[in-house]
């Protein structure tokens, strides 16, 4: 039996007031260092999502088999904090999608500075199995084109290595927003660090202090809202707790919507407002390189799809590795709207549209990927209602987004079958 929900609304505005947790990114990388550091880091708003309370509990876990189901993030950090942890022998899992998801470039990096690690099925993909011992650090490098999770994975531990680490970053460099924002979260915590063009070197650091984080909204969440806004005729949506200086690459949102489709951003103190600009001409074409925020893509297709402009979007070349092939489920989803799209190994080009009005009943596949759960919601206000399988995946980044959603006026009715 699946689950679905229907979810409709009138397109005509959107208020309301919507307190969203903790960056999901940021709360990972602290629970690392807090594992590590122990009682010198103390973390208060941490993400109240699937992924962050995977990891949670895994680091604490004194079980020899963690299973971490679809988290990314907690597969990558884990397998580098498990490598260190002297003596102890872990079987790192997840689902079946997560035995899809390459981790070989982590595992070599690991193994070259000496860890144990063996892969238990296909080679180059979990499971694997974790043979935790002292690790002397020194110099490594690092293809940074597929993933920036493996260079953080790495900086996070480093500065537990007698050596400490210098990491050279080979190739065009993927989201580097995301190691910036590790980069600079080790820096806030009192470990020495320094990143001059394509090296990184972390210190060896034993006693650091007391440091005390207060984790920022997550401003992946918050695009969802900025698309809403640009679809709707008149919007006014307060969102909690942002500020305007932010170590997340993705509030480039704020940005991109100001720019392209009339969606002001208004700071104050930590509340932004989102606001849609009178007589704001929209654009017939948008060409965006995102491969500083890929998870940006989906919210921003979407958007251009519902409002009926084409697009070319660049730089996605992760997207194919992630909870299911992005790129691939992006086209097969929008053609369903009358969207059509050509896709590359690293692009996306929304050329036409089919349908002038979109159709009822349009049953939408989330492919185990919360993403193109909440991206596609939207839709919610093009048509009569919309069907989303699987809603629950949300879980996974931002576990109230259906009930926030019903408090901006959705009408959300879920039912299995």
């Amino acid at each position: 039996m699946s689950s679905y929900i229907k979810i409709y609304k009138n397109r005509s505005s959107l208020y309301g007031s919507i307190s969203i947790t903790g960056s999901k990114s940021i709360s990972n990388r602290l629970l690392i260092l807090k594992a590590i550091y122990k009682n010198d880091i103390h973390i208060e708003n941490i993400s109240n999502c699937e992924d962050t309370e995977v990891l949670k509990k895994s680091l604490i876990s004194t079980s020899n088999i963690l299973d971490i189901h679809h988290a990314g993030t907690a597969m990558r950090f884990l397998t580098s904090y498990l490598s260190i942890q002297e003596g102890k022998k872990v079987i790192l899992t997840g689902s079946d999608r997560m035995k899809e998801r390459p981790i070989f470039i982590l595992v070599e990096a690991l193994r070259k500075l000496g860890s144990e690690i063996d892969y238990l099925e296909k080679e180059g993909f979990p499971p694997i199995k974790i043979f935790g011992k002292k690790i002397l650090g020194g110099e490594i490098d690092m293809n940074a084109k597929i993933s920036s999770q493996y260079i953080s994975s790495l900086m996070l531990i480093a500065s537990q290595f007698k050596m400490g680490l210098k990491i050279f970053l080979k190739g065009n460099i993927t989201s580097i927003p995301y190691i910036k924002m590790t980069f600079d979260l080790l820096t806030l915590a009192g470990i020495k660090a320094n990143w001059k063009e394509r090296m990184i070197h972390i210190y060896p650091v034993k006693n650091k202090g007391e440091k005390y984080f207060y984790v920022e909204s997550d401003w992946s969440s918050a695009s969802y809202y900025y698309s809403m806004a640009a679809i709707v005729n008149k919007s006014n949506i307060v969102l909690r707790s942002y500020n305007n200086v932010s170590l997340q690459g993705d509030k480039e949102v704020s940005y991109i919507y100001d720019k392209y489709f009339g969606i002001s951003t208004i700071f104050d103190k930590n509340v932004i407002t989102l606001n849609k600009k009178l007589n704001f001409v929209l654009p017939k074409f948008i060409e965006l390189n995102l491969n500083k925020t890929p998870d940006l893509a989906q919210t921003i297709v979407v958007t251009c799809a519902a409002i009926g402009i084409k697009c070319k979007l660049k730089g996605l070349e992760t997207l194919k590795i992630k909870e299911t092939d992005r790129l691939q489920a992006l086209k097969e989803e929008l053609l369903k709207f009358g969207v059509i799209t050509k896709i590359t190994d690293s692009c996306l080009e929304i050329t036409g549209f089919y349908r002038e009005k979109i159709d009822s009943f349009i049953r939408i596949k989330t492919y185990q990927d919360h993403r193109m759960g909440m991206s596609f919601s939207t839709f919610g206000l093009c048509s009569n209602f919309i069907e989303i399988e699987n809603p629950n995946v949300v879980e996974k980044s931002y576990p109230n987004f259906w009930k926030d959603l019903e408090s901006l006026g959705f009408l959300i009715d879920s039912y299995e079958e």
